[in-house]
């Protein structure tokens, strides 16, 4: 039965076919009006992998033409919790001196003193400053730290306080590290304690004495003893900064509150132009929650008092104290130097030592 148009004529009669035949109009129909180029799928696909290759953070929605805009990256959060700062690498110096004199100074003991002081003044060196450590703790923590055998001194700072006979060249040694030296202790300063308290001026005796020594260098540091006593007020009175390390520990955070009310009363009596330089964290262990809760406490009491370096724990400071050198020559390329190279620039950027 032949089947009408709409407009009456009969349509033409498609002949019968078998499944395996395929009629002319059907594979005309597939090919000219139903045919799907590949192209069609893999364009989407295409424009989705290039899409993928752009960062997501640097990417906002498009404007209305059409086009993306980049945007500056995140800040990077330091383990402060707040941004990295940018420190760049400070130019090397033609002239040498006055030295800034920087004490490091907390009253408790095993925080990390000795060792910021040993690795911050090799780290200084590296960056073309000359540097004097002076090991003012009786223990000679210090000068162990650096190779010297503090029994087989002939002369240490000891002499240099109580004894007009002896000069700082007698006493002063080289180090490993180019551009650092040391004045150098032994129990011996432990009786200097009692010996100047009755000398006149007896808070200024160290102060005299670097001021001989101060055109030489650009920083000295002075490593201080775990107490709050005579010593330690001498060192405070010759500083111009203190840098006060704080092992990421209770103990340590509730003892910074003495230190700064002793900083305070040196400035009034003593010493007007000391600062506090910074709160430096060490020992620092970001895998423990009460490291980071101590960490986090000092910089909501503190602020930017605190140094964005921290000191991570590590068991390279152990082995370079018995190798008797910094970890910037014992071990130059692990976290715990970089951390002291990076803090060598920190301390410059806020000293404006350049």
């Amino acid at each position: 039965m032949q089947e009408l148009h709409e407009g009456g004529e009969a349509l033409p009669t498609v002949p019968a076919t078998n499944g395996s035949a395929s009629s002319p109009s059907v594979v005309a129909d597939l090919t000219d009006e139903h045919y799907l180029d590949i192209t069609d799928f893999e364009w989407p696909l295409l424009q989705a992998e290039q899409q993928t290759d752009v960062g997501a953070d640097l990417v906002v929605a498009a404007p209305p033409d059409g086009v993306a805009q980049a945007v500056d990256p995140e800040p990077v959060i330091g383990p402060t919790g707040r941004p990295w700062p940018d420190l760049p690498t400070p130019p090397r110096l033609t002239e040498h001196g006055p030295a800034l004199i920087i004490a490091m100074c907390n009253q408790k003991g095993g925080v990390g003193k000795t060792t910021t002081t040993i690795n911050l003044g090799a780290a200084l060196a590296e960056l073309g400053r000359h540097v004097l450590l002076v090991d003012f703790d009786p223990q000679g923590s210090l000068s162990v730290g650096l190779g010297v055998n503090p029994h087989t001194l002939s002369a240490s700072i000891y002499n240099l306080l109580l004894s007009r006979d002896t000069s700082t060249d007698d006493v002063i040694n080289q180090t490993k590290v180019p551009g650092l030296d040391i004045l150098p202790s032994n129990i011996d300063l432990a009786a200097a304690e009692i010996q100047l308290v009755s000398e006149v001026a007896r808070e200024q005796t160290l102060v005299r004495l670097l001021e001989s020594v101060r055109s030489r260098y650009d920083v000295i540091l002075i490593d201080c003893a775990p107490s709050l006593g005579l010593l330690t007020i001498n060192a405070l009175t010759a500083a111009d900064r203190v840098i006060m390390p704080l092992e990421t520990e209770f103990f340590a955070l509730r003892g910074i509150a003495l230190l700064t009310d002793t900083i305070a009363k040196v400035q009034d009596r003593l010493n007007p132009k000391l600062e506090i330089l910074g709160i430096l964290g060490t020992m620092y262990d970001p895998r423990t929650l009460h490291s980071r809760e101590v960490l986090e406490r000092v910089v909501e009491a503190f602020g930017e008092q605190v140094f964005h370096t921290v000191i991570r724990r590590t068991v390279k400071f152990p082995e370079t104290t018995v190798a008797g050198e910094p970890i910037t020559t014992y071990a130059p390329t692990s976290p715990g130097a970089e951390a002291y190279r990076n803090l060598a620039r920190e301390v410059l950027a806020r000293c404006r030592v350049a």
